[in-house]
């Protein structure tokens, strides 16, 4: 019975798309690493809660098959700010979000970080010799 689990969890995963512009946050990508960390053993691992397994695999199958978005439709595809669907996958991609990290950063953060020295032991002696300059 495992053997079928492990064969269904991984057809899904197989299904379950993996937006590249969501590098370290994709769904798709989470939920392969988390299959292959459940099924270490593949076929032969031992599932110690099977009705929460299969509970798991179909509230997935369902995210997967749009059941909900068929079972409620909506009457118009609009949102609060008027912005369309490639719009936001543009403002949620990893690179966008990080330019605005960028952005939101002070004058003072982005020297630091440029002139800073990358090793930490050089970094002590840097600020050593700029305590001393101001002591003198």
């Amino acid at each position: 019975m495992a053997a079928s689990r492990y064969r269904r969890f991984l057809k899904l995963c197989e299904e379950w798309p993996v937006d590249e512009t969501k590098r370290g946050r994709d769904l798709g990508a989470y939920l392969r690493q988390r299959v292959a960390q459940a099924f270490r053993e593949g076929e032969n691992t031992q599932v110690s809660e099977p009705e929460a397994c299969d509970k798991m695999y179909e509230s997935l199958a369902r995210l997967h098959a749009n059941y909900y978005k068929l079972k409620y439709p909506r009457p118009r595809d609009t949102n609060f700010s008027g912005l369309s669907l490639e719009e936001y996958k543009l403002i949620l991609s990893t690179d966008t979000l990080e330019e605005f990290k960028e952005m939101n950063k002070g004058m003072w953060k982005k020297l630091q970080e440029k002139f800073a020295p990358r090793d930490p032991e050089e970094k002590h002696k840097a600020w050593a010799r700029a305590l001393s300059r101001l002591h003198t």
